[in-house]
């Protein structure tokens, strides 16, 4: 039943649409197969099962995954009488009927053409979410930036994410060149192919129409192609900067932490360089302050910064080299994280400090 709880992640909770909020069960050809959609993206599954006939039937999505849960070890036995429009589940003394949903009433879901997939590296695909996605939209007024732009190009995957408070872009190198696509993925598509993946061998990629297709293992995810034209990224990174400091990451990234904890309501990390010392607060009224030093290489007039702690904190997280690169231009222009080694950027909008 654990394939059961994979699925049930496409199931709808925010729908007036019954149907959207079961799972499909269908069975034929001697196999079952799961599937779930809210619409913009789709999870399917055939897990091991013993069939007898054919069929299918819609079964309430979150109900099922609750009595899975609940059932003691053991083979659970499904059965839909379809002139009743119950669905009976046992498994040893324990028993379930469930009203079901007409599986004819279910939304048709995008055609699976697996000779239109290829295969991608993995850990190079799934390392590459987890560096951008931050970045990404949650504000549906503007589609295009909850979605993260896909790039395989020769032998390098591209991925860019930004809500246009920053910007996030990792290039990784691939042992195999891939063949060439470009996409703009929902976010929460690659999301759920991160925990999707993260157990299985490999993963194949492919586009068919508005649909873009991810296969791991036998799980199969498609998600609408986010229509649209994705900033251009490279326009939007300043090719100059006035300072350039190489800064140990885990130590600023500790005093970030600690100071943001003082930053609430949207009050802003004030960072202030001056010559050979970084000093970052952070001060909320009615609440406190915090102020913390750290030894930089910073030299010439003095500058102060300020960045939301949120946006900033991410961006030091997302690098995973023991030092990362900061450039500067002034108060008022963006400041820039980056890995020399690892290909990425982040770039991150100051907030005006007042006074």
């Amino acid at each position: 039943m654990s394939k059961l709880g994979v699925v049930a992640r496409a199931v709808s909770t925010r729908t007036t649409v019954q149907i959207l909020a079961g799972v499909l069960v269908r069975a034929e050809a001697g196999r079952i197969e799961l599937a779930a959609t809210d619409m913009e993206l789709s999870l399917r599954t055939t897990p091991d099962a013993e069939v007898e006939g054919e069929g299918a039937v819609v079964v309430p999505g979150r109900l099922l995954v609750d009595i899975a849960r609940t059932l003691p070890a053991g083979e659970v036995t499904l059965e839909h009488r379809e002139n009743e429009g119950i669905v009976s589940l046992t498994c040893g003394s324990a028993s379930f009927r469930l009203n079901t949903y007409n599986a004819e009433d279910f939304p048709r879901l995008p055609e699976i053409e697996p000779t239109s997939l290829f295969a991608v590296e993995k850990d190079a695909l799934l390392e590459t979410i987890a560096r951008v996605s931050r970045a990404a939209s949650r504000d549906e007024s503007r589609p295009v930036l909850t979605g993260i732009l896909v790039r395989f190009e020769g032998g390098k995957l591209v991925m860019a994410a930004t809500d246009s408070y920053r910007l996030s872009v990792k290039e990784t190198p691939l042992e195999t060149t891939a063949s060439e696509l470009e996409a703009i993925v929902p976010a929460r598509a690659l999301a759920e192919l991160q925990r999707i993946a993260a157990g299985s061998d490999g993963v194949q990629v492919g586009v068919h129409e508005n649909q873009v297709l991810f296969a791991a293992g036998d799980v199969w995810l498609t998600t609408r192609r986010i229509d649209g034209q994705f900033p251009n990224y490279r326009q939007l990174l300043p090719e100059t900067f006035e300072h350039e400091l190489t800064l140990p990451r885990t130590e600023v990234l500790d005093v970030v932490r600690r100071v943001s904890v003082l930053a609430q309501r949207n009050t802003p990390l004030r960072l202030r360089f001056a010559e050979g010392e970084l000093t970052i607060t952070a001060q909320t009224q009615d609440v406190g302050e915090a102020r913390e030093s750290i030894p930089v290489p910073f030299s010439g007039e003095p500058l102060e910064i300020g960045f939301n702690a949120e946006f900033l904190r991410d961006g030091f997280e997302s690098v995973e080299a023991d030092e990362v690169t900061l450039r500067l231009i002034s108060a008022l222009r963006p400041g820039l994280i980056r890995a020399e080694d690892e290909a990425f950027w982040y770039l991150i909008m100051p907030i005006r400090l007042a006074g």
